[in-house]
């Protein structure tokens, strides 16, 4: 039985992803020290051929109520 390969990660979901104040680069990574133009899961991908390693779940938001 095969198994499959789990998703990419998603910048959205990761701890290190932030939203840049740079207008050319609004995307960037913590962990890896980079701004781009689009979510740097796909430039990790094309630069390297893998996922990215350095995916952290965010942690989950603090309950409001």
């Amino acid at each position: 039985m095969l198994e499959s390969e789990p998703p990419p990660p998603n910048c959205l979901q990761c701890a290190h992803y932030y939203i840049t104040w740079d207008v050319t680069f609004p995307y960037g990574c913590r962990a890896i020290g980079f701004k781009t133009k689009r979510r740097p899961q796909l430039d990790v991908l094309q630069n390297s051929g893998a996922s990215c390693l350095a995916f952290e779940p965010r942690p989950p938001a603090p309950d409001p109520g």
